[in-house]
């Protein structure tokens, strides 16, 4: 290394303060002629409008079903609302299942009688490890950055009694449960395990009165028990409808959807 004497043509102060003037003059000009957009005042920052907030639905399929059988559903929802609203529709394990003599199927957790009612017997140990496989779900669309209150479960028969299941059970307010054909999965011993938060996540129930798979004394079982909870729930029953779900069911689920969501206008 060459000693600092020893460095050619060493800049004198007198330029150094002359180059500094210069670019001064010349800042002042650009700024005279081409001013910034934004000044020094205590202008409040830009936030993105809560009308793009996200929203996300996870949709539950029945006994033997799979979710991607599921998808065209979303298709019916054309609203703007929707606009910024992600769909979800996961699809459950192979399990036997005993209602169909132990065949191995599609199924979230055992079923051991069909018709089902509002006695029947129930899986809670494999219900709330699915309830356990659906938390995850939400919470990691949480970690993604929606808010809770943006997220909606909906689910079909098995997967309408999983959605109950697991909004009643997770520790923060969701957007919404909705039930089609559904039931009452667990005993009324389950209501002290739910959390104060999860008492405030509405629900939809939907069930057609002909229905002779779920019957639909198992459907009418339900506000009871969410009443039984300190909860409410809408009940919306279908004259004529069997076991499965309506353009009409579908339309509702839309209006109620509509009145959660965020805005898009």
């Amino acid at each position: 290394m060459r000693p600092l004497t020893s460095l050619p043509n060493p800049i004198s102060p007198i330029t150094i303060a002359s180059t500094t003037t210069c670019l001064l003059i010349l800042f002042i000009f650009f700024f005279h002629q081409n001013p910034f957009s934004y000044s020094y005042s205590h202008s409040p920052l830009l936030i993105a409008s809560p009308a793009m907030a996200r929203s996300f639905v996870l949709w539950l399929h029945g006994l033997g079903d799979s979710g991607p059988a599921n998808e065209p559903i979303k298709n019916l929802f054309t609203s703007p609302q929707f606009k910024n609203t992600r769909w979800s529709f996961p699809s459950s394990p192979h399990s036997p299942v005993s209602c169909n003599y132990g065949s191995v199927m599609p199924s979230w957790f055992d079923i051991y009688e069909i018709p089902i009612t509002s006695e029947s017997p129930r899986d809670e140990k494999g219900l709330l490890k699915a309830v356990e496989n659906v938390h995850a779900k939400i919470d990691k669309e949480v970690a993604s950055g929606t808010s809770p209150e943006n997220i909606f479960v909906c689910g079909f028969s098995q997967g309408g009694a999983l959605t109950l299941a697991s909004v009643l059970l997770y520790p923060k307010t969701l957007g919404g449960g909705a039930v089609f054909s559904g039931w009452v999965p667990f005993n009324s011993s389950i209501i002290e395990r739910i959390p104060p938060e999860a008492k405030k996540t509405p629900i939809l129930w939907s069930h057609g009165m002909s229905d002779r798979t779920v019957l639909f004394e198992a459907g009418q079982a339900a506000p009871p028990f969410l009443e039984l909870a300190g909860m409410t729930c809408e009940f919306k029953a279908y004259p004529g409808l069997g076991h499965s779900i309506s353009n009409e069911e579908l339309k509702s689920l839309e209006s109620w959807f509509k009145t959660r969501l965020p805005s898009s206008s």
